[in-house]
């Protein structure tokens, strides 16, 4: 029987290259998103990959969704927590609703998807949970103080999971993508874009897949022994 995999914001940009990837691994892969209902339901007659709507930021939104997730799908083996958002300012511009905006999807967000998926994963005595964090999350970023805290604090959850999990079969890590070609990152200025990719050793933007088959080895049982790392998949711009 195959593996259950929940990838959250899993319809769009990375989120949909990782559910590509572990459907083509073999799967049996949900899919969320927050809004776009027309993406989600071309994503999910391009690739049959099931898509539910709720706000990552509710717990009681989450908890209900992963309960649909389970009893269509099953019992969720593994849960890559990829939703996120941006609302960037500098610091003395940003206000008190772009750092809740922020922590709530990108931190609490977390909290929210994988804590109702836990206790299965604990009684199953096998789990694999995987966030996707941010070069910014290591390095900070200018105008973006409230995606920066979200993305660290991301790590220390892994960190901590990790060790709460092990005796149980779960492991817990991130990934730490770099500058991506996602629509978001193509939409901008090609003279900001260009300042980007010098700044990358390697010459060039990462693609989507990329991230996606990071995913793909800590799900599986190869990596086992993987627990409370965060691989760097970023061109070589930032080391840890």
């Amino acid at each position: 029987m195959a593996r259950v995999a929940l990838v959250t914001g899993g319809s769009r940009g990375i989120g949909a290259a990782i559910s590509r990837q572990l459907k083509t691994d073999g799967y049996s892969v949900a899919a969320t998103y927050a809004g776009n209902d027309d993406a989600a339901a071309a994503f999910t007659a391009e690739t049959g990959i099931k898509t539910y709507k709720w706000n990552v930021a509710d717990y009681d939104e989450s908890k209900a969704g992963i309960e649909k997730v389970e009893a269509e799908v099953g019992p969720i083996d593994v849960v890559v927590a990829n939703a996120g958002i941006t609302r960037d300012a500098p610091f003395h511009k940003m206000t008190a609703e772009q750092w809740h905006q922020v922590i709530d999807t990108n931190l609490t967000g977390v909290f929210n998807t994988v804590h109702p998926i836990w206790p299965g994963m604990r009684e199953r005595k096998f789990g694999r949970v995987i966030v996707i964090s941010s070069i910014n999350g290591q390095k900070g970023q200018f105008a973006q103080v409230n995606y920066a805290a979200t993305k660290a604090g991301d790590l220390g959850i892994v960190k901590s999971l990790a060790q709460e999990g092990a005796r149980a079969g779960i492991t817990a890590n991130a990934i730490c993508p770099g500058y991506i070609a996602t629509e978001m990152v193509m939409a901008v200025p090609e003279k900001v874009r260009e300042s980007i990719i010098g700044q990358i050793p390697t010459g060039r933007l990462g693609e989507t897949e990329e991230i996606a088959r990071c995913v793909a080895f800590l799900a599986s049982d190869e990596a086992g022994f993987v627990n409370g790392s965060s691989i760097s998949a970023n061109g070589g711009q930032f080391f840890v």
